[in-house]
């Protein structure tokens, strides 16, 4: 009988064993996502980046003469920034600007994730330098004095299945530019 018993005790710990090394080699569960979408801080911030240069590469694609190339800059954008983007890019057409050179984007940095809100805030440092508008006499209607790079907050909100820019403006306190 004390046979029977090591033999049970040896198969009840080799299947102990069996199962502790299956549960050791299972992988850690993959994050879920929030009701916001995003599954971590890295995701939001990642998204935010994504629709930002988006943005850039939207901006820069426009051509003032042809107002169909303003439709996939609004598609980025909502609430204050959508407004300010149609009201600028509709008086440019109107007034008959031309654009020429770049937007580029020097650096970008995590600000803030607000998972309540389902916002997101990045710092930016966009380089200007290469971008001209110009009027239809041809004269540059940008100040003399804009620096070549600027230092800006973007601010970001989820709308649907979007992570869309709500509002972009200055961030000089900030070393983002440095």
């Amino acid at each position: 009988m004390a046979e029977g018993r090591w033999r049970l005790t040896a198969h009840a710990a080799a299947a102990l064993l069996i199962v502790a090394a299956l549960t050791a080699c299972t992988p850690d569960p993959t994050p879920t996502p929030s009701p916001t979408g995003f599954a971590s801080d890295e995701e939001a911030f990642a998204a935010a980046e994504d629709t930002t240069r988006a943005y850039v590469a939207a901006t820069n694609a426009i051509q003032l003469a042809d107002p169909s190339t303003f439709e996939p800059l609004f598609e980025l954008t909502t609430g204050e920034q959508n407004a300010f983007d149609r009201k600028r890019l509709s008086e440019y057409h109107a007034a008959g600007y031309t654009m020429s050179g770049v937007t580029t984007i020097n650096a970008l940095e995590p600000e803030a994730w607000d998972e309540a809100s389902a916002s997101v805030t990045l710092l930016a440092c966009f380089d200007v330098s290469g971008l001209e508008i110009e009027d239809n006499s041809g004269s540059s209607i940008i100040a003399p004095d804009r620096p070549p790079e600027q230092s800006l907050m973007i601010s970001l909100v989820r709308v649907g299945a979007d992570l869309l820019i709500d509002s972009i403006a200055g961030a000089e306190e900030s070393n983002v530019c440095a």
